[in-house]
């Protein structure tokens, strides 16, 4: 869930992440005011009362040693490379007298969202860096392997969906295509006659001598004016011309009635597939539709504790900033004591002996006294 935010509203709470930060954040500022130093020198009378005559001068000498560089780059690229060592050191010379200068630094920031700066590339790579490292310092272990095994769940997921998609759009392909066979071959049985008085007039028969066939004729038909229906040739007994005939009737309507009972199972078959496939796709988004609430419950719940956490987090400061006050005037209270402490000892061991070099001085006194009576 944490992905899914902005990473500017994040809010490092590390001092080791803040400095990170700080180091990314420094770079990414003088890398954009050194991309903008030609900015700056092309309108060089603009800025040269913001700046004062240090920074134009500074200024000056970069695009002299710029246009130095290209032209021994073009002439002698080895000979650049201690002009190369100078164009740097001037560069960190200018963006010293920049950085001190917040009115500059606005100026160029504004132009450099305006203008095509040739480091806009790296620049946005190094800010999406920048924010990949503030999300990695604030994920714990266990979150990111969380996110690797939804990662790997929602990967297999997918797989498994695109398969059974492929699948059944293959067998949807193969279907179809197979009820247009179907609906050709029955196409091509509509056209055909139902018996022979529903030939037209235009078909002649053409007969032949019989050959040791007593009793048998042959007629060929030709000339059919269907398009789709090929040349019928039909080879009929003399004395049962009316049966044949019916029976190649009753022949060919039990071969369209197949063909339809065939399509009609054909259809079925896909419209079972079509409702298993919405039924499945019915499922899947109803789980996704689950995922989502959950997903908007428990991001709505983060906003909840972030705005907790802001609300909290200056009580929080003052609350240590009272500790550490606290914390120093124990100290001073201790250090204090013991200074007070160590001047009694001092004292006490000064009086002892100031109280025992009496005592000697008075016996020695009274001894000198009793020698001398």
């Amino acid at each position: 869930l944490m992905r899914g935010l902005d990473p500017g509203s994040l809010i490092p709470d590390n001092l080791e992440t803040k400095r990170i930060l700080t180091v990314l954040d420094k770079m990414i500022d003088k890398l954009e005011l050194s991309s903008m130093i030609p900015c700056v020198i092309e309108s060089l009378d603009n800025f040269a009362d913001i700046l004062g005559p240090e920074g134009t001068t500074s200024l000056v000498e970069h695009q002299k040693l710029s246009k130095e560089m290209e032209y021994l780059r073009a002439e002698d690229p080895w000979s650049s490379l201690c002009l190369l060592e100078q164009l740097k050191g001037s560069t960190r010379n200018v963006l010293r007298l920049l950085l001190p200068n917040p009115v500059v630094c606005q100026v160029l920031k504004r132009q450099a969202l305006v203008r095509e700066s040739p480091a806009k590339v790296f620049i946005k790579a190094l800010k999406e860096f920048r924010n990949l490292v503030l999300e990695r310092l604030l994920t714990s272990p266990e979150e990111e392997e969380e996110k690797l095994r939804f990662m790997k769940a929602v990967s297999l997921q997918i797989k498994e969906n695109t398969e059974t998609i492929t699948a059944l759009e293959a067998e949807l392909a193969a279907t179809a295509q197979t009820q247009e066979e179907e609906f050709s071959i029955a196409s091509v049985l509509g056209c055909l006659p139902q018996s022979v008085d529903d030939l037209p007039h235009s078909i002649s028969p053409v007969h032949f001598p019989l050959h040791n066939t007593p009793g048998r004729c042959i007629s060929v038909l030709s000339h059919h004016p269907a398009p789709r229906c090929k040349p019928n040739k039909a080879v009929l007994p003399g004395g049962n011309v009316p049966g044949s005939r019916q029976t190649s009737a009753e022949g060919t309507r039990i071969q369209s009635w197949f063909v339809f009972q065939r399509k009609c199972r054909m259809e079925a078959e896909i419209v079972n597939w079509i409702q298993k496939y919405d039924t499945d796709m019915g499922e899947k988004e109803a789980e996704y539709e689950e995922i989502q609430a959950a997903y908007e419950e428990e991001k709505a719940q983060l906003s909840l504790l972030m705005e907790k956490r802001d609300f909290l987090l200056p009580e929080y400061s003052q609350i240590e900033e009272e500790h550490r006050i606290l914390q120093e005037k124990k100290e001073q209270a201790s250090r204090e004591l013991a200074i007070m402490t160590r001047a009694a000892i001092c004292i006490q061991a000064f009086w002892r002996g100031y109280l025992i070099r009496s005592i000697f001085k008075s016996k020695l006194k009274k001894k000198g006294k009793g020698k001398g009576k």
